[in-house]
């Protein structure tokens, strides 16, 4: 049987596969906005980009240690 993953060890994961997004979602807001006409500045783009960064992490937690305890009780059925 496996061991579980802390909790540290899964906001550490979430919080490296958010930094990445928000890098790549900065980036993609800066290529698309003006395909939509839509005139932000950078600070604007990074200002949105950590709000829904901060959202991200929350989430992306909480999925983790849902899926976490599924598979724990999924171990202990069989």
């Amino acid at each position: 049987m496996s061991k579980k993953q802390s909790r540290g060890m899964s906001l550490l994961e979430s919080l490296t596969n958010v930094f990445v997004g928000y890098a790549v979602a900065v980036y993609a807001q800066i290529v698309i906005f003006p395909l939509f006409g839509l005139s932000t500045t950078i600070a604007q783009n990074m200002a949105m980009g950590a709000i829904f960064t901060v959202v991200s992490v929350g989430r992306s937690y909480c999925l983790r240690r849902v899926f976490e305890d599924f598979r724990l009780l999924a171990n202990s059925l069989d």
